[in-house]
């Protein structure tokens, strides 16, 4: 099968030319691009835009990437460390001073982490409803002395 591209690498479908818009073809670089763009924390707009499709397209096509996107820089920083490393071992010595970089701004963040306490699960407070909110407002500013005389009787009984 002899496929075509256009001139920046997409492929063209079968049916270009003919009646109707051609589907859009999620390829393998397509998907890292979105990956990577996600990684970038780009909104689901501007990849649409940047790879000249509609969100509508983006979401259809790439729902399964558009779901990761907490995990996109994790991943990407992942990815990149492990390059350093299969450079670094390869003998490159420019791969490894930066794969030291790499480690000591990691184990920096991880000892900041440490010292905020971020790992720590603060307890949630507790959720109450509208009417038990309305109840405890009510029951704060009866005791409250901001009333003044306004809850003072000023009339006469019969």
């Amino acid at each position: 099968m002899d496929e075509k591209f256009d001139l920046f690498g997409v492929p063209i479908p079968d049916g270009h030319g003919k009646r109707g818009r051609p589907a859009h073809i999620a390829t393998s670089e397509n998907i890292n691009r979105v990956k990577m763009l996600l990684a970038f924390g780009w909104s689901n707009e501007r990849i649409a835009t940047a790879m000249k499709i509609s969100q509508p397209t983006l979401r259809k096509n790439y729902f399964q990437v558009l779901e990761q996107r907490s995990a996109a820089r994790d991943q990407m920083e992942a990815a990149r460390a492990l390059k350093l490393w299969d450079l670094a071992m390869a003998g490159n010595v420019g791969a490894f001073k930066e794969l030291s970089r790499v480690i000591e701004k990691n184990d920096a963040m991880v000892a900041a982490r440490a010292y905020r306490g971020d790992d720590d699960e603060e307890p949630k407070p507790e959720k109450i409803g509208k009417k038990e909110q309305a109840q405890r407002d009510a029951e704060q500013a009866e005791q409250s002395d901001t009333w003044g005389d306004d809850l003072k009787f000023r009339g006469r009984v019969n």
